[in-house]
C-alpha cells in the first residue's frame, strides 16, 4: 500500500504534465519562454510546474497567486523530504 501512494505522488503530478502539455501546448508555450524551466519543473519541482501553469498562464504571477505557488513549493519539498525522514527511519530499525 504504501508503494502504491508512493508511486501516485510521485508519478501523478509528472503524468498530469504529460497529459497536460500534449493536450495543450499552446498554454505551455505561453507560460514558460523556454524548454529548460518545465523541463527543471518536470524532474525537481512537479507540483510547482502545474500550480505555474494554471496561476500564470501568461508567464506572469500576480497576487494571490503568489499562495499558491507557495503552497506548490511546500508540496514538493515535503514530497522530496518526506521520503528521505521515512527512508532514514526505517534505516535506523533494520538490524544490524
Amino acid at each position: 500500500m504504501c508503494c502504491l501512494i508512493t508511486s501516485v505522488v510521485l508519478l501523478g503530478p509528472r503524468i498530469a504534465i504529460v497529459l497536460w502539455w500534449l493536450l495543450n501546448m499552446g498554454r505551455w508555450e505561453t507560460a514558460f519562454d523556454t524548454f529548460l524551466w518545465p523541463f527543471l519543473g518536470f524532474v525537481f519541482f512537479p507540483y510547482t510546474t502545474l500550480m505555474f501553469v494554471v496561476v500564470a498562464p501568461r508567464g506572469n504571477v500576480v497576487g494571490v497567486d503568489w499562495f499558491w505557488l507557495g503552497v506548490a513549493v511546500v508540496v514538493d519539498l515535503v514530497s522530496h523530504g518526506g521520503g528521505a525522514a521515512r527512508n532514514r527511519d526505517r534505516m535506523s530499525r533494520s538490524p544490524a
